[in-house]
């Protein structure tokens, strides 16, 4: 071994996983590596990029990870010295999702992955460090609290993350063939035993696996007779893993080899005796609350009960995210997808019992559904919207559109979203009309004088579409933005509306808590907390004309970037707007309601702190509305 290569092993012997690797493995890894210059500010890899041959480690320096996050570059990740990073071309073929740039002079060894994949043949605890670091593309920190980020796979929370890397249960007594047996034999086999996959071996060693799917796709359909040799049908090479696999292991072998099957060997080769056969059923068995799972779920769902019990798991799902501290920003897009498809199915089922649609629609959730910030069963809001059709049609229509909305929000309350108290629903007749109607009663909300704004609420400039067509919620989109366009009577009635609330916060920076009625002394974290912060940043992405942005703190982010002189203002809020959800969230799951009263006292003197310094960024809010849209009133 050479002198660098000498420098290079006695480096890499210092961080995991190469600390696991034998002397001979170690100068065989450093005598491939190759030593990459990078500029400040000079680009490795980024987004989209073909993936390399090789994986990365700081060797000095600082390396950014960035990703793209609702048109926004956001680095998620700074890398300092002994970090490994790029693992992406180990365990996946689509192209790069994340981007590495040099924040200054670094060298980085690059490590072709030829050589190093052999080792991990039998080093199962490499091979977890890496699926791991992959899983979360953020360093290896073993003291740090910090949040990891997936790489599109899917999320954890940090390393020790025991729902994410517990060792899998499998079966343990797989049906085995030989390339011999027919295909006939090896679908009596499974029938007589109730298991829809065989595999096949030789020498005790596998060399492929039959399922249910290869029989439907191979013999049902009359490509191959059902006398032929099972080694026609059969998968081949079978993708084979250790006996102690993780699930998040086996859940990307999964995905990077497009199979739904792995088999379990005692050396994690084919060349050894097999242990077992692990299925997609065994990962979703272990990941009960998977939101994928609970997805597929609810798309099966075929009444109100079912969807109930999913809607159960979700809550069960976020209560036990917020305590593993996952990232409160990726717990409510989980819970907005589920929340989403529960939605979407019951409007399903609803045209499934009153028949085919007599013209396209769009059905729209607006307020916390609309932004995607329902982490608790609140209540529903939604509007419909029908294209138009001809006059002598229009009655017909919007009855059958009446009953769709009334049938929906019925299934929706028997899930346990309560009915909206102002009767802001799709089975309203005011608010179920065709998307000319729709138009006319924005232009008129927009338009009007103060005084003949009876009917406008703020929450109908939160909407996303649930189910239907996409081209009538951009629709509405256009007609909102044209008219939103130097309108000053809109900003000044939407200025006041943000500025309608008491402040949180006393002169002398005490809680203004409840002073009578059942929640007598406790905050009402809501109206006085979270209200202010959802109008105004409603307020300045349309006044900044910023598009297909309803989440809350996605909107103070997007602002940063379009105000940068306020940026630090923007950022403070959407950071606030954050830990408030979580207290709020934390309080309705502790008392099974909405949350929105809290009481101090069970507070920690540390959240106490916490929530009053949330609420400080408010005041500087507040001057900046009626700094930019000359307001005085409520001042």
């Amino acid at each position: 071994m050479n002198i660098i290569a000498q420098q290079i092993a006695e480096f890499l012997k210092n961080y995991a996983p190469f600390n696991q690797l034998t002397s001979e493995q170690l100068a065989e890894v450093a005598s491939n590596v190759r030593v990459v210059s990078l500029e400040k500010k000079q680009t490795l890899f980024k987004i989209n990029d073909t993936l390399h041959d090789s994986f990365y480690v700081v060797a000095s320096g600082v390396v950014n990870i960035s990703v793209i996050a609702d048109a926004e570059e956001s680095i998620i990740s700074k890398l300092h010295e002994g970090t490994i990073f790029g693992l992406r071309p180990f365990f996946a073929k689509n192209n790069y999702k994340m981007t590495a740039k040099a924040r200054e002079e670094s060298l980085v060894y690059a490590i072709p992955i030829a050589v190093f994949k052999p080792l991990l043949a039998n080093n199962s605890e490499v091979l977890n460090f890496l699926l791991e670091n992959f899983a979360s593309n953020l360093p290896d920190d073993r003291s740090s609290q910090g949040n990891l980020v997936s790489d599109g796979l899917f999320y954890t929370e940090k390393q020790s993350e025991a729902q994410f890397f517990q060792t899998l249960a499998y079966n343990t007594t797989p049906l085995l063939a030989t390339s011999d047996n027919t295909a006939q034999e090896v679908a009596q086999l499974m029938a007589e035993s109730l298991k829809n996959n065989v595999i096949i071996f030789e020498r005790n060693g596998p060399i492929g696996i039959v399922t249910h799917a290869d029989l439907a796709s191979k013999i049902a359909t009359g490509r191959f007779p059902i006398n032929t040799p099972v080694s026609n049908i059969m998968s081949s090479p079978v993708v084979t893993v250790l006996e102690n696999v993780s699930l998040a292991e086996a859940q990307l072998l999964m995905l990077k080899n497009n199979v739904t099957h792995l088999c379990v060997t005692i050396d994690g080769t084919d060349k050894s005796t097999i242990k077992g056969v692990i299925s997609e059923h065994d990962l979703i068995a272990a990941q009960a609350s998977n939101p994928g799972v609970l997805i597929k779920e609810i798309k099966r769902s075929l009444s109100s009960k079912e969807l109930k019990e999913i809607r159960t798991r979700l809550t069960n799902l976020i209560q036990s995210s917020i305590q593993k501290n996952i990232p409160l920003t990726h717990i409510t897009n989980i819970a907005s997808e589920i929340n989403f498809a529960i939605l979407k199915r019951a409007v399903e089922l609803s045209i499934l019992d009153l028949g085919s649609p007599p013209a396209r629609f769009a059905w729209l959730s607006i307020g916390s559904q609309g932004r995607k910030e329902q982490l608790l069963l609140t209540d529903q809001d939604s509007i419909l919207v029908f294209e138009d059709v001809a006059q002598d049609k229009y009655i017909e229509v919007k009855d059958y559109f009446l009953k769709l909305g009334k049938k929906t929000t019925a299934t929706l309350e028997k899930i346990g979203y309560e009915l909206c108290p102002y009767g802001h629903m799709g089975s309203n007749m005011m608010w179920c009309k065709s998307l000319t109607d729709w138009i006319k009663q924005y232009n008129n909300w927009m338009n009007a004088t103060r005084e003949n704004t009876d009917n406008l609420s703020s929450i109908f400039f939160d909407y996303e579409l649930v189910t239907g067509e996409q081209k009538i919620e951009t629709a509405i989109n256009n007609i909102v933005f044209e008219n939103a366009s130097n309108n000053t009577l809109f900003f000044d009635f939407l200025g006041n509306d943000a500025l309608r609330n008491n402040a949180p916060l006393s002169f002398f920076k005490k809680f203004l808590v409840e002073e009578e009625g059942i929640h007598k002394d406790k905050f009402d974290i809501k109206t006085k907390a979270l209200m202010p912060l959802i109008d105004s940043a409603r307020l300045f992405t349309l006044s900044y004309e910023i598009k297909g942005i309803n989440n809350t703190y996605t909107r103070f982010k997007q602002l940063a970037i379009a105000d940068p002189k306020h940026a630090e203002i923007y950022l403070s809020c959407a950071e606030a707007y954050l830990f408030l959800t979580k207290i709020r969230t934390l309080e309705g799951l502790k008392n099974e309601n909405s949350g929105q009263y809290i009481n101090l006292e069970e507070l920690s003197k540390i959240d106490r702190e916490k929530l009053k310094n949330a609420l400080i960024p408010m005041k500087e809010l507040e001057e900046l509305i009626k700094d930019k849209f000359q307001l005085t009133q409520f001042s």
